[in-house]
């Protein structure tokens, strides 16, 4: 049965690696009747958690999807959950889910607070304007502190965190919450496994903080109206419940504020009345402004709004194989509806594609659906050519969706399969997990014919090689991690070329004329302007010349990298009224790239790497030097719970076996993280080794 569109909830849950959102995820499940039993993580009987390697390892690697439904005030609402992974090597699970989402949980460690995959998650939400909410989890641990997070969740995130509970008793002695709305205080029945929760009374020792915590939100609830406000000046308790709900919700979804609530999952306690909060302020599909899109065809923006009654479309934002079904797309409908059995314009590729099975996910398993509707996600099976981030709308009324952006991948490794039975399997089942993953990358080495796989980190690359072994059966050798370097342009040159082949009949002549140089404000890539006056080319040609140009991008000429950034200037050309055509022109750019970057200076730029290690006062010392040697620049040290916390730029080609290194020098008590910063051009005195390295001979850079 159709829910309205009111009562659906579309939301993901993020956080730091270890911050309790998969066992967050389980007590929802739990709680909402859809599993019979609690799974746990570290017991690798975690519903969502359902791959082999996320089961050994503890850790979310893949974003599952699920749907529970929650009764709230006399309400059923239907809430579409999207688990995703913490670890910064799966970042890219993150950005697509949080792509296609109305709200989001943030999910904070009430011990280690906002930490370095917290503050990615969140500047994720914020560029694609996720409403959310805070669950300050893990109040049962030692060192926890529930108004510490709070402040950085300020101080860090820039955010408006207004908290609507407050926690009763801390660590070993946290027992419950006090909810600021109803003021009243609530407790978990441990017998039942937390299903159980009953009304208490507030404890002594927290009384005044609930008083003054609760002024402060009746206050900032009697702002968001003069009727509020007016009330409020008359008399502070005839504002109804009702009434602070609906301003806060308001406020959540304008990004003003982000609720926060508290509880400990692991320990079954305040999972019920998050769900409660993500009915309440979460945004439903009909809150969302009209997705906006282009006609593929006119070029002209076109909209849909959230409803049954406009054209159907939606965007796939994760691709991925099932060993039975075969290839599977989890897809967002954000207008319109689709029925099994029906054909679609998939308008990335302009083919259609016939839908032969529609499905709701939980985890792994699949329901079949007849139809799906506007503001639900599903998957789809039984189709010929769906990507990552491509539109499917209705055939007659096409429109493209704006895509997904995905980082480029900083690390590289040589793969090659055990035996010479495997190399074509190898090939194909490559190709099926970069279809999956679109931070995953493979090329064949033009100069020594190795198979290259590229990804975000050491852990993605494992798992992707240990996917190969257990999955598709197939052994590999591999080689030393080896970082992805990017090359880069540091003047502008001008060059004409003229490409001519005549072999008999119809020959093959193109002449350009062009600048190529660095972008003028260094953004990634190409930036193509045409200064062709007069008509002296027809735009079919210019548009192949702008196509051969972002071909050898992929490819550069100093080492075989991608150029980071090119700007080319087209000034002028010719063309021969027979001979020439669009793939002579491509030829033609190729070429005159090659050609011209003979001209130029070029270097190659490396990743730079956000580093945060967290270790006793006793090895600061010894982990600040270890840094100094890696080319690290301390950018800055803090205090954190006993430790000190230590930031730094480090670039990623000095960090391969930093682990071993920190746990040696700090007698295994110090923890760090990773992630990709941004590109920086190599020192000239590191270049000439580095491109030794690569070529094997020695190469003067200019």
């Amino acid at each position: 049965m159709p829910q309205e569109l009111k009562h659906i909830r579309n939301i993901g849950i993020m956080a730091h690696i270890d911050a309790g959102k998969t066992t967050t995820t389980e007590r929802i499940l739990y709680y909402t009747g859809i599993n019979y039993k609690i799974g746990e993580v570290h017991d690798g009987t975690a519903t969502m958690d359902y791959m082999v390697q996320e089961q050994e390892r503890g850790i979310t690697i893949t974003s599952a999807a699920t749907t529970v439904f929650w009764d709230f005030k006399g309400q059923n609402y239907k809430i579409n959950i999207i688990d995703t992974p913490g670890h910064v090597d799966f970042t890219v699970e993150v950005e697509r889910s949080l792509r296609v989402l109305d709200g989001a949980i943030a999910i904070f460690c009430a011990v280690g607070g906002v930490e370095p995959q917290s503050e990615t998650v969140w500047r994720q939400a914020d560029k694609y304007n996720v409403p959310r909410i805070s669950f300050i989890n893990k109040l049962d641990r030692s060192g926890a502190d529930y108004f510490k997070v709070i402040g950085q969740i300020k101080d860090k995130l820039g955010a408006n965190p207004i908290p609507l509970q407050i926690p009763i008793g801390d660590e070993d002695n946290f027992t419950g919450v006090v909810d600021l709305i109803t003021n009243k205080a609530y407790q978990w029945d441990d017998e039942s496994l937390g299903a159980k929760y009953f009304e208490t009374d507030i404890p002594g020792d927290i009384k005044e903080t609930v008083r003054e915590y609760r002024t402060r939100l009746i206050e900032g609830v009697a702002e968001e109206s003069d009727e509020l406000l007016e009330k409020f000046m008359n008399d502070p308790s005839s504002i109804t419940e009702d009434e602070i709900i609906e301003a806060i919700r308001k406020a959540t979804l304008e990004l003003r504020i982000t609720p926060v609530l508290c509880g400990s999952a692991f320990k079954n306690k305040g999972v019920q009345l998050l769900l409660d909060a993500i009915t309440a302020y979460l945004p439903s599909p009909e809150d969302m402004e009209a997705v906006t899109g282009i006609h593929p065809k006119t070029g002209e923006t076109d909209t849909r709004k959230p409803s049954v009654d406009e054209y159907f479309s939606s965007l796939a934002f994760k691709i991925t194989t099932d060993p039975y079904v075969g290839k599977i797309a989890f897809f967002r409908v954000y207008s319109g509806a689709l029925k099994a059995g029906s054909y679609v314009l998939n308008s990335n590729t302009g083919k259609r594609e016939r839908i032969a099975r529609i499905m709701q996910m939980h985890a792994n398993k699949q329901n079949p659906l007849e139809t799906i509707e506007a503001g639900d996600i599903g998957a789809l099976v039984g189709f010929k050519e769906i990507r990552t981030g491509d539109t499917l709308c209705a055939i007659d009324h096409p429109i493209v969706l704006e895509t997904i952006t995905f980082p480029d991948p900083v690390i590289n490794i040589a793969i090659e399969p055990k035996t010479q039975d495997d190399v074509e399997k190898l090939n194909e089942t490559l190709r099926k997990l970069s279809d999956e993953d679109p931070t995953f990358k493979v090329r064949v080495d033009e100069e020594t014919g190795q198979t290259i796989i590229s990804g975000m980190g050491e852990l993605h690359l494992e798992i992707l090689i240990d996917r190969l072994k257990r999955e598709f059966g197939i052994e590999c050798n591999q080689g030393r991690p080896q970082v992805a370097y990017k090359e880069a342009l540091l003047n502008t040159v001008e060059h004409r070329e003229v490409y001519k082949k005549q072999t008999g009949g119809r020959g093959r002549f193109a002449d350009i004329s062009f600048e190529i140089g660095p972008t003028d404000k260094g953004e990634p890539g190409l930036q193509f302007i045409n200064q062709v006056k007069g008509g002296a080319l027809p735009k079919e040609y210019i548009d192949a010349v702008r196509k051969g140009f972002e071909m050898a991008m992929m490819n550069g000429a100093l080492a075989g990298f991608a150029l980071n950034n090119l700007k080319v200037t087209l000034k002028d050309g010719s063309f021969h009224p027979v001979d020439s055509d669009q793939l002579a022109f491509e030829i033609a750019a190729k070429l005159g790239f090659r050609n011209a970057c003979k001209k130029a200076r070029l270097t190659l730029l490396e990743p730079i790497m956000k580093l945060e290690v967290s270790t006793p006062d006793e090895y600061i010392g010894d982990v600040s030097s270890d840094l100094n040697k890696r080319r690290g620049q301390l950018e800055d040290v803090t205090s954190k719970y006993g430790a000190q916390v230590l930031r730094a730029k480090v670039p990623l080609a000095e960090m391969f076996g930093y682990v071993t290194t920190l746990r040696s020098i700090t007698s295994g008590r110090a923890t760090y993280s990773l992630e990709f910063s941004h590109f920086a051009e190599l020192p000239p005195d590191l270049l000439e080794k580095v491109l030794y390295k690569i070529k094997g001979y020695v190469v003067k850079v200019a």
